[in-house]
């Protein structure tokens, strides 16, 4: 895992997010998130608002976004919380990023599932391309990550770049599907294996059969 630390506080980050608020359609996206809450717990709404402030942020600079220290505190002030609240959470959950990150977010799991498919070797192809974990290559491009589990255990090794999973990986995969991040095309998202359309297993089902084609009662059966 790289170290997860926040950006420093220096009079240039102040200066450009020292005046951040919301945007206008952001502005009513934030009362609808606090008004799902009951009256006193509004503070529960500090995790839906840290993730649109970093959205903000990052349709402002054309990445996925990540929290300077100053959003953050305005986030605090606007749920009336302490600031080291705020930094709790977004220091605690993977899904902050509390430094400067790239056009894609290269997350790669190396829990147990995916490092026994294949993870390694997600990663040797990371550095091969010149990625390195907790930085950002010069072109401004990709940022790598390595994280905990995701969730695709099914369809390991996977890599979460943004929004999307892409899952079922090799090394020439992934590089397939950077290649086409870099070139400004959207590759399919999901698993990358032909033929497959979520974690069915490959090669079609091997038990309770008779449910691909009806909803089969098996209960008699039994």
């Amino acid at each position: 895992m790289a170290d997860r630390h926040p950006e420093p506080v220096t009079p240039e980050l102040v200066a450009r997010w020292g005046s951040f608020a919301w945007t206008a359609e952001n502005a009513e996206k934030a009362k609808e998130i606090v008004a799902r809450y009951p009256a006193g717990r509004q503070r529960s709404a500090v995790m839906p608002l840290l993730d649109l402030a970093q959205r903000q942020v990052g349709a402002e600079e054309n990445t996925q976004g990540w929290l300077p220290m100053p959003v953050m505190e305005y986030v605090a002030r606007y749920l009336d919380m302490p600031i080291i609240r705020v930094l709790e959470v977004a220091t605690f959950y993977t899904m902050y990023n509390i430094q400067p990150v790239g056009r894609f977010h290269v997350q790669v799991c190396g829990t147990t599932p995916c490092m026994l498919r294949g993870s390694d070797d997600i990663l040797s192809a990371c550095y091969a391309r010149g990625l390195k974990k907790g930085h950002t290559t010069k072109d401004g491009l990709f940022t790598l990550t390595e994280v905990e589990c995701m969730g695709n255990c099914s369809s390991a090794p996977m890599v979460q770049i943004n929004d999307d999973n892409y899952e079922d990986l090799t090394a020439d995969r992934l590089n397939f599907v950077l290649d086409e991040l870099a070139a400004g095309r959207q590759p399919k998202a999901g698993t990358q294996e032909p033929g497959r359309h979520t974690v069915e297993p490959v090669g079609g089902p091997t038990s309770l059969t008779a449910m691909v084609t009806e909803n089969h009662d098996y209960r008699g059966e039994w």
